[in-house]
């Protein structure tokens, strides 16, 4: 059987990407700015690609269960972590931030954002910077992100659960530096709103000596247990919510931490895609 005959018989998953998002994504991938442009021979059909990976995404399943009217599980991991390796999600991702930033009537990078970490479970994959959060009683690894006022991801950076806030702040922003389409995102941002985890003089100090950022730290004014949103810190916590509408990232499974951070940005853009 012949691919478009297989495409054309296959029903529609949820996840499937949209006629009109993928004819914005197609230009990126297909464009003469391409990041994959020199990848060799084009064995496979890059719609049905996107397709398999977000289905991973949105239902966590293992690449190995993808249904079998996908593309097969090789190809599709063969791309997606090709991808991962030459930066291709992170500059994709940068493309589509901007896009939705000057659609909302704002400028495409933004001059503010919030940090906040979240601390996820590990699965028995095995995998290196794996600890254990004392405060949170979980054992996997952390998230530490960084968004705009929107919400939407900028840069992510994932570590050992053991890592301290402060301890992982710092290569987060190294981390969001030292990558070309997140520092260029980045540029404009003069100030941040982070919890009462990211105190202290020396923090304060390292941001604003190496970046010029204005660190802020937003405080509880009560001794309420539980969530609450907080001025311009609710944002955040908005966007790890909508993270986790995608099973992928209720837990942990990756083996290497370059590919657990591509699963957030890549969580990120499917949500992104349905607003372009």
């Amino acid at each position: 059987m012949s691919t478009s005959q297989k495409k054309q018989k296959r029903r529609r998953y949820p996840s499937d990407i949209s006629q009109n998002g993928w004819q914005k994504l197609k230009k990126l991938l297909e464009g003469p700015d391409s990041a994959i442009r020199k990848a060799g021979r084009p064995a496979a059909d890059l719609r049905e690609v996107i397709n398999a990976i977000f289905y991973v995404v949105k239902t966590g399943c293992s690449w190995r269960s993808m249904p079998h009217d996908l593309l097969c599980w090789q190809t599709a991991y063969g791309y997606f972590n090709g991808w991962s390796q030459n930066g291709t999600w992170e500059w994709v991702h940068s493309v589509f931030v901007k896009k939705l930033r000057c659609q909302s009537q704002r400028q495409a990078c933004p001059s503010a954002g919030n940090i906040d970490s979240q601390s996820i479970k590990t699965t028995a994959c095995g995998g290196s910077h794996r600890g254990f959060d004392a405060g949170k009683q979980i054992k996997g690894r952390k998230r530490f992100v960084l968004t705009d006022t929107q919400g939407l991801l900028l840069a992510v950076w994932v570590c050992a659960a053991s890592v301290s806030e402060k301890k992982g702040a710092m290569p987060l922003l190294r981390y969001r530096k030292r990558v070309p389409y997140l520092a260029h995102l980045c540029r404009r941002i003069k100030l941040v709103w982070v919890d009462g985890g990211y105190r202290g003089e020396d923090l304060m100090a390292y941001v604003k000596k190496l970046w010029g950022w204005c660190w802020q730290v937003v405080l509880r004014t009560d001794n309420t247990k539980g969530f609450k949103a907080l001025p311009r810190r609710w944002v955040v916590e908005r966007t790890f919510a909508w993270l986790l509408f995608a099973r992928r990232l209720n837990k942990d499974y990756e083996k290497n931490r370059r590919n657990s951070q591509r699963m957030v940005y890549l969580a990120m853009l499917a949500l992104m895609l349905k607003r372009v």
